[in-house]
């Protein structure tokens, strides 16, 4: 994973600091498209038990950091964009990440980390095109492609 200059690391908080549980929940929605090294124990912090461990998620290097103490609670100024083929796999992201999670509007949710997600049809912008698009997609929490399409 070096040769990225710059690579996010997301930081959570998990039972204990550590980082299996939180690796575990990622695979099992992104499968062979999840790869991930050694878990690094860092040791006590000021926030617990600490544990990292370098991911790559469609082919995007990341770091993930848990703490045992919440040090600092992620928010909607960060986020993922989930470019989805069809309703199938929006479908299928949407109901994994809000089955623990919470749901939000116009195609965006929490999962039961924290961590927020946009889930869109990868056509999003031709959809956006049709009339009374915005007022569609104000009006949905998961995106609905045939409510577009009318």
């Amino acid at each position: 994973m070096d040769n990225n200059k710059i690579v996010p690391n997301l930081w959570f908080n998990a039972d204990g600091g550590s980082i299996s549980k939180i690796i575990e929940y990622y695979r099992s929605i992104f499968f062979k498209d999840f790869e991930y090294g050694q878990i690094i124990p860092l040791g006590e912090t000021p926030s617990g038990k600490t544990e990292m461990c370098n991911v790559n998620i469609f082919g995007q290097k990341y770091v993930l950091m848990s703490t045992a103490i919440e040090h600092h609670p992620l928010n909607d100024a960060v986020s993922f964009m989930i470019y989805c083929e069809d309703q199938s796999e929006i479908d299928k992201y949407w109901n994994y990440f809000t089955q623990e999670g919470k749901k939000s509007q116009c195609g965006w949710c929490i999962d039961k980390y924290g961590l927020r997600w946009q889930v869109l049809p990868k056509n999003l912008g031709e959809l956006m095109s049709m009339p009374d698009s915005f007022k569609i997609m104000m009006g949905q929490k998961k995106i609905v492609i045939k409510e577009y399409l009318k």
